[in-house]
């Protein structure tokens, strides 16, 4: 295939996509050719290669075996905190991928059934991720850290016949039991799940419900391998659940055929990586970046994908990523900027990153919140790469906004995501939906049609589709982040439009967490706010009104508070910050002004509302948040 600059991609895939879509589809098999690629009849639910029929799992594992390729290396799996260390070739991954379909088949999954995996990151969370694309089932990971009663709402969402895990995860020391967490989402959701497989793991072992459970290896015996079933371009191969699921959840629907072309040419144009490189996610299977960068993109692209079981520090330092890369040479690392600051943290003058020999890396990619200039500045003169921060969400699947390498590598900017990727139309608008000039902060949208590999729709739920990101803006698709372009095509992005925030790359809900606040006995009302923080870009902080009456004390109260939103949300909320208030800060039709708090929280200026019921509110608040440490400008 032809190799394009930046500036002749983007040009063509905004001119005539149906064609340049088609020339990359091209690098994949196809069972069948599709008979429109574009196809806009039932916009604003547009669908692409429709027609066309193929299979995920073929073009990740088989075809790369058929065409000669299955002693090159596809998985590397390394696990400080077990001591574990294998590599699989592709003959090899697809040899278990094969079995393990075919044990899926043996308990009756069919076409377009659900499975859900629950798993830690070992390498049969991705066995079973490419089993169910191989047999046509439809799979939806959810993220090990995830409390039961979230477990709970994806398993009424999108009822699964079998649910896959494993007795537990390791988080840095801590072994985390997964299978009472299990047990307790199954009695927790309406719906039935037939069958349960459990990988049972040397560090916690997990007992098994008689006729329900099965463990992993006995769930092979007497299996056939499964072959690839062929599927339309356009059915659905995983749903993955987003954030703000107070209500109904988020079910993000990806489909077969157009994320299969994005993610393949993804690495090459955008990761400049190719066939036989080694590219490593220091990401979870349990998110977006798992999917598409752990899983799905390196293995179509023919690379050798990392699956790293660890932390950034920790286990056991902080050089543990550039020993991953040393030893496994690792040429494209792509992470959290929250990782590089806790490396960055702990070892300020890259100390570690001189014990190990880090030539084969070519560049360190970041996504997940925007990095700070200092942050990308720093990795770049330790390590001596240039270091990309790029811009893209659970519901896109790949980047929005990226400096290409593959195509042409752009100057860096610190602090910006660059340009749009090709087949991305970013545009910024102001409230009322005109474009607003270059540098002026709007709401950052995306002009209709999205291109391949974005979200199809949401899980049985197109109207919510429609209702979260289509109807502000006619004919645009609404990011939900707040940012600008400037003068020379860079995007830049600066927050979140709503109260979804982001804790060291993990959306979060603020709304999910002022309802767990709000279950509480002595609480009569809740705010949550997202707070500016150096290492994990921003941490939840609560603030709650008692009920009259209550005589809990304030510090069991912080206590028990802290617990109901680990148990009910997760650890990974890193819930600390919580203060006692008689009155929240709101407009006289009862909204909270929580975009009022945060300005205070984060000590920067802002106006009071005129709409403000009673602005001595906004003095109680400061004192709150300074006594949690917040509302006092860095360096007072």
């Amino acid at each position: 295939m032809e190799k394009l600059t930046y500036v002749d991609a983007y040009r063509r895939a905004t001119e005539n996509p149906d064609v340049f879509w088609a020339e990359r589809a091209s690098a994949l098999t196809w069972d069948r050719r599709w008979t429109r690629v574009l196809d806009t009849s039932n916009a604003p639910f547009y669908r692409w290669f429709s027609g066309g029929r193929i299979n995920t799992c073929y073009n990740a594992l088989d075809r790369h075996v058929e065409q000669g390729r299955g002693g090159n290396l596809a998985l590397i799996y390394d696990s400080p905190v077990t001591g574990v260390a294998l590599r699989f070739t592709y003959e090899e991954l697809l040899n278990q991928v094969a079995s393990f379909a075919g044990a899926l088949r043996k308990l009756g999954v069919e076409r377009g059934d659900r499975v859900i995996i629950y798993m830690p990151m070992v390498p049969e969370a991705v066995v079973a991720m490419l089993a169910c694309a191989r047999i046509a089932a439809v799979h939806s990971v959810v993220f090990g850290g995830f409390a039961a009663p979230e477990l709970a709402k994806r398993i009424d969402d999108a009822k699964p016949v079998v649910v896959i895990s494993a007795s537990c995860g390791i988080e840095g020391q801590r072994v985390v039991p997964y299978k009472p967490l299990v047990d307790e989402a199954l009695k927790l959701a309406h719906h039935v799940v037939r069958h349960c497989i459990v990988l049972q793991r040397p560090q916690a072992t997990a007992a098994l419900l008689p006729g329900r459970d099965l463990d992993w290896s006995e769930a092979l015996i007497g299996a056939q391998r499964a072959p690839c079933i062929t599927v339309e371009a356009t059915d659905p191969l995983y749903i993955l659940y987003t954030s703000g699921t107070t209500g109904k959840p988020k079910g993000v629907v990806r489909d077969h055929g157009g994320h299969a072309v994005a993610l393949a040419w993804s690495m090459s144009a955008i990761y400049d990586v190719h066939q036989g490189d080694v590219f490593w996610a220091a990401s979870d299977v349990g998110w977006v970046v798992g999917h598409s960068y752990i899983v799905y993109g390196p293995l179509l692209a023919g690379c050798a994908s990392v699956l790293y079981e660890g932390k950034p520090v920790g286990t056991p330092d902080a050089g543990a990523f550039w020993r991953m890369v040393a030893e496994h040479r690792v040429n494209a690392l792509f992470t959290a900027p929250t990782a590089l600051r806790a490396i960055k943290k702990e070892d300020p003058g890259g100390g570690l990153i001189n014990k190990y020999d880090i030539s084969s890396l070519r560049a360190l990619f970041l996504a997940g919140e925007r990095c700070d200039p200092d942050t990308v500045h720093w990795a770049q003169e330790k390590l001596n790469v240039p270091v990309i921060d790029h811009w893209w969400q659970t519901e896109t699947g790949w980047p929005v906004a990226a400096n290409c390498r593959g195509l042409t590598p752009l100057p860096i900017k610190a602090g910006s995501a660059s340009v749009p990727v090709p087949g991305y139309d970013v545009r910024v608008l102001g409230d009322a939906g005109t474009p607003v000039g270059a540098g002026t902060i709007g709401n950052l949208v995306i002009r209709l049609p999205l291109p391949p590999g974005t979200l199809a729709t949401l899980w049985e739920n197109d109207e919510g589709y429609r209702d979260n990101y289509l109807t502000r803006y006619e004919g645009y698709y609404l990011t939900g982040d707040a940012g600008f372009i400037d003068t020379d095509g860079y995007v830049w992005i600066m927050s979140r439009i709503d109260d979804v925030i982001n804790v060291a790359g993990h959306r979060l809900s603020t709304g999910a967490i002022e309802e767990v606040l709000a279950g509480h006995p002595a609480v009569a009302e809740g705010a949550v706010i997202g707070a500016a923080d150096a290492l994990k870009g921003q941490l939840p902080v609560g603030l709650v009104i008692l009920k009259a009456g209550a005589t809990i004390s304030p510090a069991q109260l912080r206590a028990e508070l802290i617990d109901r939103v680990r148990q009910q949300i997760g650890p990974i909320a890193s819930f600390r910050h919580v203060a006692i208030v008689t009155r929240l800060p709101k407009t006289r039709s009862g909204k909270v002004l929580r975009s009022t708090m945060r300005a205070i929280a984060d000590a920067r200026s802002f106006n009071v509302p005129p709409t403000i019921d009673d602005p001595g509110t906004l003095e109680e608040v400061t004192g709150a948040f300074k006594n949690l440490g917040y509302a006092t400008p860095a360096g007072s």
